[in-house]
């Protein structure tokens, strides 16, 4: 009987997991959202890069955020500059490396609840084929306007060299500023 009662409770144990699960939403970024990056050198922002083309999804549910994850791939061909006289040499071999290397992406390892609507977004970003860890600084606040939008600001900073990108080319500095603002909908 004891064991009979044990697979009970773990059956059920189970259909609770399944269902915290199943009300996890999925969520696509919105295509007016910013993806991008800023340089800065020397205390002067270099350069501002966008990308035009990316895809973008996110299973997040705020009353169980460590279940939550989210992948992102950017087209580096759709990257636009700031400084359209720099973008033969940020897409070239020293760089993006952009004929080799078609994509940048990211995706999460954990979620990690650090206040209200906070959270550091852990994960693996491949940029140039090399991957390393990175940790998203993240805020997701339902919209105020519609309960099917979730603004979103989300930042991290990477050093270039770590990426097998060349050190101060053209004095472009090593820190990049990554950022994603926006919003992700829910499908």
């Amino acid at each position: 009987m004891n064991l009979f009662l044990k697979h009970i409770a773990y059956a059920g144990a189970l259909s609770a997991m399944c269902i915290s699960a199943a009300y996890a939403k999925s969520w696509t970024l919105t295509p007016q959202s910013s993806v991008g990056f800023s340089i800065n050198s020397l205390g002067l922002n270099v350069v501002k890069g966008n990308f035009q083309e990316f895809k973008a999804t996110m299973q997040f549910d705020p009353d169980q955020p460590k279940q939550s994850s989210t992948e992102f791939t950017m087209q580096v061909d759709s990257l636009e500059v700031s400084k359209p006289s720099l973008k033969n040499m940020i897409m070239g071999e020293d760089l993006f490396h952009a004929s080799r290397y078609k994509t940048v992406n990211f995706k999460s390892t954990q979620f990690k609840p650090n206040g209200t609507n906070r959270y550091q977004v852990m994960g693996q970003l491949t940029l140039r084929g090399v991957t390393r860890p990175v940790v998203f600084d993240t805020t997701l606040t339902p919209n105020k306007g519609n309960p099917n939008l979730l603004d979103v600001k989300s930042t991290t900073v990477i050093n270039r060299s770590d990426f097998g990108m060349k050190k101060a080319t053209a004095g472009v500095g090593e820190k990049v500023n990554i950022h994603l603002m926006g919003q992700w909908k829910t499908q």
